[in-house]
């Protein structure tokens, strides 16, 4: 599973971030991406996650 943080974003006062991480789709079996933009302190939960 490939795993990884793109970077961040800064809008005004928030500092987010857009983490990518590649998951194994349950139905066909492929590979799809899952993004979300996030806070920097979420993103280790996020990866970890299935």
């Amino acid at each position: 599973m490939a795993k990884k943080s793109v970077g961040t974003i800064q809008t005004g006062t928030k500092r987010l971030t857009k983490a990518i991480k590649m998951v194994k789709s349950p139905k066909s079996g492929a590979y799809v991406f899952e993004e979300k933009i996030m806070a920097p302190e979420d993103v280790n939960d996020f990866l970890k996650s299935k």
